[in-house]
Formats: C-alpha cells, sequence, structure tokens
C-alpha cells in the first residue's frame, strides 16, 4: 500500500509538471500557475481587436491593423499580491501588464495600474514603471523616478516581480529593483481588481509586432 500511495504522489507531480502546472501550489507555498501552458482557462479578453493565442508554452499577442489597447485579463480579481512572470516583446511595440485593474461602466475601457513593458533601445526605455492606463493621471511614478534604463534585455525573456500590498507597489526586472511607489490616491480606487496582459494599439500600416508571456504565478498576501 505505501508503495502504491507513493506511486501515485509522484504520478500526479508528473502530470501536473507535464501541464505546465509546476508552479501550481502543491507544496503549499501559496504559488498558484495563472497559465498552465496549454489553455486559457481562467482569462478573457476585454478592448481591442488584438489577437491571443496559446504559442509554444506561451500567452502570444499579435497586433492587429488598426486596434487600440487590448488585454487579456483573469476572471479573478486580485487585491495584495506578488506576481511573477517572463516575456518578450517585439523592439517596436510596448506593452504592459494591468494590476488592480477594472472595466469602467458603459464602454467596458480597462483602466488601472499597468507595469510598463517596453525594449531598452539605443536610449533606454521606462520598462517596470507604473502607468496609470485610463486614469487620466498618465505616469503613477513621478516624474523625477522616471528615467530610462537599459535592465530590460531586447529581444529575451526577462523576468518580472511585482509586489503589490496596500498602497505600496514594487516592480523589478531580471532581480533588479525598478520602482518602489506609495499611491494613496490609486488605492482609493484601485484597491484591488484583474490582471490584464496588453497588446498596445498600433496605428494603420504598421505591424505587425507581437509580445509573448510565459511562466506566469502569483501568490496571495
Amino acid at each position: 500500500m505505501e508503495v502504491m500511495k507513493r506511486f501515485l504522489s509522484l504520478s500526479a507531480v508528473a502530470v501536473a509538471t507535464s501541464f505546465g502546472l509546476a508552479w501550481a501550489d502543491h507544496h503549499g507555498d501559496g504559488w498558484h500557475a495563472l497559465f498552465d501552458g496549454k489553455t486559457l482557462e481562467g482569462w478573457e479578453p476585454r478592448n481591442g481587436l488584438a489577437h491571443y493565442r496559446i504559442k509554444d508554452g506561451t500567452i502570444w499577442g499579435r497586433t492587429t491593423d488598426g486596434s487600440p489597447n487590448s488585454f487579456l485579463c483573469t476572471k479573478k480579481a486580485y487585491g495584495d499580491f506578488e506576481l511573477e512572470f517572463e516575456v518578450k516583446v517585439h523592439n517596436k511595440l510596448n506593452s504592459g501588464v494591468q494590476i488592480r485593474s477594472q472595466s469602467k461602466d458603459g464602454d467596458g475601457r480597462v483602466n488601472g495600474p499597468q507595469v510598463e513593458i517596453e525594449a531598452s533601445g539605443e536610449k533606454g526605455a521606462e520598462a517596470g514603471y507604473v502607468y496609470g492606463e485610463a486614469t487620466g493621471r498618465g505616469w503613477l511614478t513621478p516624474q523625477e523616478r522616471l528615467k530610462p534604463h537599459k535592465v530590460f534585455k531586447d529581444g529575451e525573456w526577462n523576468k518580472y516581480r511585482i509586489v503589490a500590498k496596500g498602497p505600496r507597489i514594487q516592480t523589478w526586472i531580471n532581480d533588479q529593483m525598478i520602482e518602489d511607489l506609495t499611491d494613496e490616491e490609486i488605492y482609493k480606487t484601485h484597491s484591488k481588481g484583474f490582471i490584464g496582459l496588453q497588446v498596445h494599439g498600433i496605428g494603420k500600416g504598421s505591424g505587425p509586432y507581437d509580445v509573448a508571456w510565459r511562466n506566469i504565478r502569483i501568490k496571495e498576501l
């Protein structure tokens, strides 16, 4: 019987790993996979006309000519959490990940804090800073701290870590801290909400450009 129990336990881990669930909470550490590597279960599109699909174990988003910003959003809302993911983006495409975000009544416009995803280029960029998507405030990161940098590696996978606890939002790219923001004002209106993967809108006659995410996991605090 003991041998059979051990076999069943090892088999369960093997099945979870084969479906991209190696980060699921089978060790009781609080981490949960948001993407199983196979399906978009638990996600739904909002706004825009960009295409999202599974490609080589990633969530792959591609721009649509003339489309406004598009978002693939979790169906579940999150308040305080630690979020990790890896992302690779076309050098000409601006992107981002929404946190604690909402849809406006009426037109359903996605709004809330967004952690910037942007290739560094020759002069550096604002990757990792926090923007107020459709909040009317522009950058939530203060202008004096909004300094272009080259921590984001162009054409490669980049690891993001985001910790949102109360009014404080901290971000890291490739294990280097980028932002440590405390914003009481945005917390009053966006203390909890969905997580959204953005494919930025582009003008007609440009693109297509793509962005991909993988190893997306979250731990609620």
